[in-house]
């Protein structure tokens, strides 16, 4: 598994990932994507699939009974006190929170943000990138993640970190995130995997999906995309490529302009701008905000193959907090039916 693609930024085998922009450049540079050539295939994993029944896992079960909610875990760096509060405002609205690798400021290891969560009665998923740690690092933050109690594992390959944050310290990428599920299947976590349907090349996003699930991941948590129909036509493309593993639909969460901005300006994510311009136009953008997400999420869980949705995005330019309470009503709402 060293085949590594000499013209990626990110030195992916299993490549590509999700940042890839519309005209198929990197989103590194303004070279265009090795995996996007149009000769390109998804890259099979070489080994034979994983065949063990998934590890223990709330959501996991959750998602085996019926639908779930999966909530970003969106907070103050470095605050065990901010965290906390977060984490108790979302309890009761979600089966589990996701933990970030946020590629605009760093924050707590992985090991130590579970057994926060934990201690603040949240269950957490957390997400691994490749971006900032070795394969030994990796390892390490693996056995400590099982010692810590975490419910999941969200591996990833990572943005590339945004400019100007630390630009003195070496992007690693040393796996990339299809390696490293299979790293962490291996060691008896639960594995969730990204997957953009909406970033090119997107013909190739279904099978690559599949190559996911036969490195070892139980879930797949896709990217955004503009509307329910676009997940409905990859879920069942995935489906008839032999995708068996539960899938978690992106539901855009914004109230204001800026959380809505953010999910717009990242690559390989897609909104619907229509929406989010009757969202920023309504009398009361918060309860617009909160009424558009209910809406998503009701089309996304309608369709068939999809056992949950995950709540994401800023939220609120007010502060963590603000966020986690659109966030939480967002989920309340979802879970009652209302």
């Amino acid at each position: 598994m060293s085949d590594v693609e000499p013209d990626c930024p990110k030195r992916m085998t299993f490549g590509p990932c999700g940042g890839v922009r519309d005209d198929a450049s990197c989103e590194l540079d303004e070279r265009p994507c090795p995996f996007t050539a149009p000769d390109a295939a998804a890259v099979a994993w070489p080994d034979a699939p994983r065949a063990s029944a998934p590890p223990a896992s709330r959501l996991l079960e959750a998602a085996a009974r019926g639908p779930v909610v999966l909530t970003d875990l969106t907070i103050p760096p470095y605050d065990a006190a901010g965290l906390a509060a977060v984490t108790r405002t979302l309890a009761g609205s979600c089966d589990a929170v996701l933990v970030g690798e946020h590629q605009n400021r760093p924050d707590f290891p992985p090991t130590l943000m579970s057994a926060l969560v934990a201690e603040a009665g949240g269950v957490p998923w957390v997400t691994l990138a490749c971006r900032d740690r070795n394969r030994l690092v990796l390892e390490q933050e693996l056995a400590g993640l099982a010692v810590a109690g975490v419910d999941g594992v969200l591996c990833v390959t990572g943005d590339g970190r945004a400019q100007g944050v630390r630009p003195d310290v070496t992007q690693v990428f040393d796996l990339d995130g299809t390696q490293l599920a299979a790293l962490a299947g291996a060691r008896g976590h639960a594995v969730a995997v990204p997957e953009a349907p909406a970033a090119q090349p997107r013909h190739l996003r279904p099978d690559r999906l599949v190559e996911k699930q036969r490195a070892g991941a139980h879930l797949a948590v896709l990217n955004h995309v503009r509307s329910a129909d676009e997940v409905a036509t990859f879920v069942a493309a995935a489906r008839s490529r032999g995708l068996r593993i539960p899938v978690v639909a992106g539901v855009a969460v914004y109230t204001d302009e800026r959380s809505a901005r953010v999910l717009q300006n990242f690559p390989g994510l897609h909104l619907d701008d229509d929406e989010v311009a009757r969202v920023l136009a309504a009398p009361d953008v918060r309860e617009a905000g909160i009424e558009a997400a209910v809406r998503e999420a009701r089309a996304l869980l309608a369709i068939d193959g999809v056992a949950g949705v995950n709540l994401s995005g800023l939220a609120s330019a007010d502060g963590e907090l603000v966020g986690a309470q659109v966030k939480a009503e967002i989920g309340t709402r979802i879970r009652e039916g209302r």
